[in-house]
């Protein structure tokens, strides 16, 4: 007798865990995943996660924008483009200090990695240089550096690398056949691009999608097929919710059912095994039982932080709460210099440490919305 935990209409198998990634997966595949039992594809979702991470640990990241709105782009969900009214004050770019303190902050906080965004089509040269002191200075540290600037060409890639940058955050959004109905300044192919400079220059990529846009379910689908056709695959895949936003054409658009969302959740982590599916934007709408959730399907990665862009996220000190009813604790990393005091901050130094950070910067803003 066949155990349905062994067999699937999908074709996977527990052997299937330990196996290479791969490049190939055909839409039918993955809508095969999406169509499993939601039991089995948890179950099998928990696999590859094992096989391949702690299935305890989360990477934990702190996300700063460092210039924010009047974005020429005209995303549909985005609070900072500059063809919505959304009620977003356009801040200019922040300056070097202000930033490394932050960073500072983060790390104290228990962050390992601090990803910064600005509201760009592309950086400009005069901005670029300032950019480039903050990745170096940021780097020094001891922390892992993301930043996300829109599309860069070969030479802003390699500019940007030599600068110490580890992670390039360029999402792909949806997929390719909903892209025209979210975006149309800015082409599938153009984001393609960007991601094939920065990985040529030697960097790390970051790339997801945004759920519940009101796309099908062919679509979420379709946009995990274009990620897991990345060669090497991301090494950080985000999977955000929307964020719906007044003033900004999607705030009207039917919520995803959250089952659906972590559906999404375990087939990104069959799809790319060895990739960290970070749980993002949106994260301030789910309740503990979502996350947990999230988690069990393979996510392995969040922001953490009052703000992300330029939405909300779950308070740090709920964080750490659910961490520790989870039994969750922060991925230590090699490019931390102290990993004791990241452990130890999510068990009781967060507030204290935030606290003194906002203090410091009521000004800044974090969020997830395009991350």
């Amino acid at each position: 007798m066949t155990d349905a935990l062994h067999t699937s209409p999908s074709g996977l198998s527990d052997s299937h865990a330990n196996a290479q990634p791969r490049h190939d997966w055909s839409l039918a595949e993955i809508e095969a995943l999406f169509a499993l039992p939601f039991n089995d594809l948890l179950f099998r979702a928990q696999q590859v996660h094992r096989a391949h991470f702690d299935p305890n640990a989360v990477q934990v990241s702190t996300l700063l924008s460092i210039k924010t709105g009047a974005c020429p782009e005209d995303c549909k969900y985005c609070p900072q483009s500059g063809h919505y009214t959304t009620g977003l004050d356009k801040e200019k770019l922040l300056e070097i200090e202000k930033v490394v303190a932050q960073a500072k902050a983060a790390q104290e906080a228990g962050a390992s990695r601090f990803c910064m965004g600005a509201a760009w089509r592309s950086p400009r040269e005069k901005d670029l240089a300032v950019v480039l002191e903050m990745v170096s200075r940021v780097k020094a540290l001891g922390l892992e550096t993301c930043m996300t600037l829109g599309m860069v060409d070969g030479d802003q890639a390699r500019r940007l690398a030599e600068a110490g940058l580890d992670y390039y955050n360029h999402n792909l959004d949806t997929s390719p056949e909903f892209y025209g109905e979210i975006i149309t300044t800015r082409t599938y192919s153009d984001r393609l691009e960007t991601l094939s400079n920065v990985r040529d220059a030697g960097m790390k990529v970051c790339s997801g999608g945004i759920l519940g846009m009101g796309e099908a379910p062919r679509d979420r689908a379709a946009l995990l097929q274009q990620l897991a056709r990345l060669e090497p695959h991301p090494e950080s895949v985000p999977i955000n919710m929307l964020v719906k936003v007044p003033g900004t054409p999607l705030e009207q658009v039917e919520d995803l059912d959250p089952i659906e969302f972590i559906r999404a959740i375990a087939v990104a982590r069959i799809l790319m095994p060895a990739s960290h599916v970070r749980l993002s934007a949106g994260r301030e709408q789910m309740d503990e039982s979502t996350q947990a959730l999230a988690f069990l399907a393979g996510a392995n990665s969040i922001f953490y932080g009052d703000r992300l862009l330029t939405t909300g996220n779950p308070q740090v000190e709920r964080d750490r709460a659910l961490f520790a009813k989870l039994g969750l604790h922060p991925e230590r990393r090699e490019t931390c210099q102290d990993d004791t005091r990241q452990q130890a901050s999510l068990e009781g130094a967060l507030a204290r440490q935030m606290t003194q950070a906002q203090a410091a910067s009521a000004a800044l803003a974090y969020d997830a919305t395009q991350v």
